[in-house]
């Protein structure tokens, strides 16, 4: 077992602390100015970013680093706010499409604002155009090293 030394300890508890409390800061914000949650928020994007804004949830919970049930748990509480709907997949009946609706869409017009201005002030206008390009680079191997050994 390789433990962690004084430095790796460092940059692995500033990096655990710092993004739960960044992450509450954005919700908080998010919630209190349109009242939607963060991961909601989240899932919102993540389905206006497809083509026609809808996606499988099988990959809908992968891309969102969620469970299947923990996502569908999600979705449905969407899909009873009208922000979202569920249908069966056309191309494979075994499958769910989880779809952004117009309320949906209009949620992220007006919350979208806020959560840039969030990053911005509570990450982004911190760090040096270097660190953000640094920052980018390391977590892009992270995701990488993560996706390939998921298969």
């Amino acid at each position: 077992m390789r433990w962690l030394d004084e430095a790796e300890m460092a940059a692995w508890r500033s990096y655990v602390v710092a993004t739960l409390r960044l992450r509450q800061r954005l919700h908080r914000e998010l919630t209190e100015r349109h009242e939607v949650s963060l991961t909601d928020y989240e899932v919102l994007v993540c389905l206006e970013l497809q083509p026609e804004h809808r996606m499988r949830m099988s990959e809908l919970a992968l891309l969102m680093g969620s469970t299947k049930s923990r996502l569908s748990h999600q979705v449905g509480r969407l899909e009873e706010t009208g922000l979202v709907r569920r249908a069966r997949d056309p191309e494979d009946k075994r499958g769910v499409i989880t779809e952004l609706t117009e309320d949906g869409m209009a949620v992220l017009k007006t919350a979208a604002p806020t959560h840039v201005e969030g990053v911005r002030e509570h990450l982004i206008d911190l760090l040096s155009p270097h660190e953000q390009a640094t920052i980018a680079g390391a977590f892009e191997r992270v995701l990488e090293h993560l996706t390939e050994t998921e298969s």
